[in-house]
């Protein structure tokens, strides 16, 4: 007969994800209503964010998830801001990362400690519409702007360079004739929060 674990090895079977977040949290908790249905078998164990009253935040503390905000300008020296980074993941011991529409660069410091560990979604086909200063419209923008006939999102895995890492996965949208950023975000963000999910699921739920 199979022996039944009591809960403390429970836990320990049990795989942990902390979540980087800047903003609303869709993402997020689309993560979170996946481990819910039992789709990621895993658990978040903290939330990092670089503000303060953002809903993300709210969404957390909800579903009694740990935060955190660790905002770089309160520090003098990076490495100070990638110290506070590290301890706070070393409580939560991850064994993945995931950045849901976080809108900083990882420390370097971070990046190789957690190295192949942390994963980033982001709002269009890679290697288009990359690098500092494409996020949100403004990735949809630049989508509409260059007359694109589709677009999308992508999830990549997370190195020193702004979304340069292997892309993991992608799901495609098409663009419109009359479409608006606007048009797009919303189409786009509808296939993230179907694609993240997916992917978290694939790279966690293997035996552990």
């Amino acid at each position: 007969m199979r022996k039944n674990l009591n809960y403390d090895q429970f836990l320990l079977k049990v795989k942990n994800i902390v979540v980087f977040a800047s903003g609303y949290g869709s993402n997020f908790q689309a993560t979170v209503d996946a481990i819910n249905k039992g789709e990621i078998k895993a658990r978040i164990t903290g939330l990092i964010t670089n503000k303060s009253e953002i809903h993300v935040i709210e969404r957390a503390k909800r579903n009694g998830i740990p935060n955190i905000v660790i905002d770089p300008r309160r520090f003098s020296e990076p490495d100070q801001y990638a110290q506070v980074m590290l301890k706070a993941l070393s409580k939560w011991e991850p064994n993945i990362i995931v950045l849901a529409g976080y809108l900083l660069k990882i420390p370097p410091l971070v990046v190789d400690a957690y190295a192949g560990k942390i994963i980033n979604i982001h709002p269009s086909l890679l290697p288009k519409y990359s690098g500092k200063g494409y996020y949100g419209l403004y990735v949809h923008q630049a989508v509409l702007d260059n007359n694109e006939k589709e677009t999308g999102c992508t999830v990549h895995i997370v190195d020193n360079i702004y979304d340069n890492g292997p892309i993991l996965a992608q799901a495609k949208v098409h663009v419109f004739e009359n479409d608006t950023a606007q048009d797009i975000s919303k189409r786009v963000r509808a296939k993230e929060l179907e694609l993240l999910p997916k992917v978290i699921s694939s790279l966690i739920n293997e035996p552990v």
